[in-house]
């Protein structure tokens, strides 16, 4: 099947819209990676999304792996999803009051997730885990934190903080507006280096409130867990009276419908959701063990509150696409096609002798252009992030949307059937060999 490419007419398009958005707003993007700055060339503006494929305003028809960086488990404007959003409008855009459906939405995740026995419903994963920190240094008493190079955890001051040099550090910030004091409050450890996390627990004996950490890291491309590593973690926060969040935004209900957790079998004391949760309007979540979500105000003393919180939109979206989700067997199936997917790229790559590494978990997937394997952010950094970029490109040129850089995830969808996933990977492969060439 040909490749729509944009009309001599057209080609000014996403050029003009990005001039446009430069003047009235920071780089012309609401989230920085949309700038397209990793790979280069012109940011993607949209003019429709329908099932696997997403329309720019120039034409052109991409099969996207991005899927709004997560959510889109069904593909894009699944009927189900549709359908919901559509009812739950007929009957108002937002209340500011409690409604049924939010409710339901609890006790599904409440279901689905093995450590969750309660959950509160925020706007974002960025609020989820603020709200989790919070909690886990009131429950404790304690006020730092660890984090893992390379995880993300939104934009909260306490996550913008990178790793120095040698197995742990106090963090510096990573973005200015962060208070160095603030900074010192977050403590850094490589992921998958479970004796680095014992060190810092030694030298910082009883003040540690909680380790944060995404089970499979996304936001670094994707890194999988050493499979002693989660384990470890348990037992080394349960050891020092610690908190364990697992940050689920990513992974929950993409590598597992209960979670990177119930892949792992380790259940953590607090968990944050987002993504998925939301079918593709904006819903974040936290959750846990009983006694300390008790701790969340009404119930108890801890404060966090939200104007928009269970909106009746974003909610019945959640609910439509987990509910679909279950009932159509599509965590299977996308797992399944995922596999497939990522088997196609590493034969390719193998053919043409390229440094590759590729997994995946669930539908959630990725790879470096590194011999590998990959085990923390270090290593990714090493890749050949030149190949990237000209790949990249080569892919979009032949129909195929990834995400503008090598250290993001990607994702499949029940909208990618089989014959897709072999379109794609015919395409891949000889992208593959046109980066090569280059």
């Amino acid at each position: 099947m040909p490749v729509p490419r944009p009309t001599a007419d057209s080609a000014g398009g996403s050029r003009v819209l990005q001039q446009r958005a430069e003047r009235v707003m920071p780089g012309g993007v609401n989230s920085p990676v949309r700038a397209f700055k990793a790979v280069g060339g012109d940011p993607i503006f949209v003019r429709a999304a329908h099932g696997a494929i997403l329309e720019t305003v120039e034409g052109e028809q991409l099969t996207d792996y991005v899927l709004s960086w997560g959510p889109l488990l069904l593909g894009h404007d699944h009927p189900a999803v549709r359908s919901a959003i559509r009812e739950a409008l007929a009957r108002g855009t937002s209340y500011g009051f409690s409604h049924p459906a939010e409710v339901e939405l609890a006790e599904l995740v409440a279901e689905m997730v093995p450590s969750v026995e309660m959950v509160r419903l925020v706007n974002s994963g960025t609020e989820a885990t603020m709200a989790a920190v919070r909690l886990a240094r009131a429950a404790t008493g304690r006020d730092l934190i660890l984090k893992f190079d390379g995880g993300y955890h939104g934009h909260a001051d306490s996550f913008l903080v990178a790793a120095g040099s040698g197995v742990a550090t106090l963090g510096l910030p990573d973005s200015p507006g962060v208070p160095a004091d603030l900074a010192r409050l977050t403590l850094v450890c490589p992921f998958n280096d479970a004796g680095a996390v014992r060190s810092t627990f030694e030298r910082h004996p009883s003040r540690i409130a909680a380790v944060i950490v995404e089970p499979y890291l996304g936001n670094a491309g994707f890194i999988p867990p050493h499979p002693e590593f989660l384990p470890e973690l348990r037992r080394l926060t349960g050891a020092h009276g610690a908190l364990l969040i697992f940050d689920e935004v990513m992974t929950g209900f993409r590598v597992d419908p209960g979670g990177a957790q119930a892949l792992a079998g380790v259940r953590p004391d607090l968990t944050t959701l987002g993504k998925v949760i939301g079918g593709g309007l904006p819903v974040g979540a936290y959750g846990g063990r009983r006694d300390l979500m008790q701790m969340i105000a009404p119930a108890g003393k801890v404060y966090q509150a939200g104007t928009l919180s269970g909106n009746p939109l974003a909610i019945a979206a959640g609910l439509a696409t987990l509910r679909t989700a279950r009932a159509e067997q599509v965590f299977d199936v996308v797992d399944q096609r995922t596999r497939m997917l990522v088997e196609g790229l590493r034969s390719a790559a193998r053919s043409l002798d390229l440094p590759f590494w590729a997994g995946s978990a669930g539908s959630m997937w990725g790879f470096f252009f590194h011999p590998g394997p990959i085990s923390n952010f270090a290593e990714a950094k090493a890749s050949d992030t030149e190949l990237f970029r000209r790949f990249h490109r080569a892919a979009r040129e032949r129909g195929v949307l990834l995400a503008p850089s090598p250290f993001e995830a990607a994702f499949v969808s029940a909208a990618h059937d089989g014959p897709i996933i072999a379109q794609t990977v015919e395409r891949l492969a000889d992208a593959l060999a046109a980066a090569r060439r280059r």
